[in-house]
């Protein structure tokens, strides 16, 4: 096991494809009550896994697993400042704005694939890997480049396919994603086509609004590549203005 993890700072970018979520725009930011346009969840994730890709590589990306959290919200151009500390289940990667911890990744080594899905079936995806998914690290700022190097594709594609499943079948307005367990399972080249099966799980209500959990398989070839139980608030409570 590393003995650490590299540090790592950034500010954070918003990219403008996440613009059909109204809280990822200044205005719809605002009106949800934050104090700017938020950062998506997954742009924020992949900056949390850069320190484990930089320490284990393709052994992480083709076979690790991880546990992000969202605590609190990034809004764009915020510096977002990454550290490691050793954890029980390996390391826990932390994320940190002025105004304290917005993010952690607990990562450890050896992705399994989980029992069969159990829930709702939904609708499933047939993904072209284009730039569009590949470049999304490059383009929000994650300059360490080892994806790009080994012509494979970066984990944070994944959770951004999950997203995609809630964007087009479980919200019609702002939403947030909170938390999402990940496996991976494999590696996918640029140019692949992604097969993304989920099931919703269940709905729950919160303090900050309605829960959905689904679990999401995505497959190149019925080959599986990653699992993910992937949680996001599909309908806002009101909230006062920061």
């Amino acid at each position: 096991m590393t003995e650490s993890l590299p540090s790592w700072s950034i500010h954070a970018v918003n990219l403008a494809e996440h613009a059909d979520n109204p809280v990822h725009t200044h205005a719809g930011g605002v009106a949800a009550g934050y104090p700017g346009a938020v950062v998506a969840g997954t742009t924020i994730y992949g900056y949390l896994t850069r320190p484990a890709v930089q320490a284990w590589g393709l052994d992480w990306i083709g076979g690790g697993s991880g546990e992000v959290r969202f605590r609190a919200p990034v809004v764009a151009d915020e510096l977002v400042e990454i550290g490691a500390a050793a954890h029980e289940s390996g390391w826990e990667i932390e994320a940190r704005t002025s105004s304290g911890r917005c993010a952690t990744l607990v990562v450890g080594r050896g992705g399994e694939l989980p029992s069969e899905a159990v829930g709702e079936r939904l609708d499933p995806l047939v993904v072209e890997l284009t730039d569009r998914w590949t470049g999304y690290a490059t383009r929000s700022g994650e300059d360490l480049g080892l994806c790009t190097d080994l012509d494979i594709v970066h984990p944070v594609v994944w959770p951004a396919l999950a997203n995609r499943v809630f964007s087009t079948q479980l919200v019609d307005g702002p939403w947030v994603h909170t938390r999402s367990r990940i496996r991976h399972l494999g590696t996918a080249t640029p140019g692949d086509t992604a097969v993304v099966e989920a099931w919703l799980v269940g709905r729950l209500d919160s303090r900050a609004g309605e829960r959905a959990v689904v679990d999401v398989r995505i497959s190149i070839d019925h080959r599986p590549v990653a699992a993910i139980e992937h949680e996001a608030i599909v309908r806002l409570a009101p909230r006062t203005a920061a």
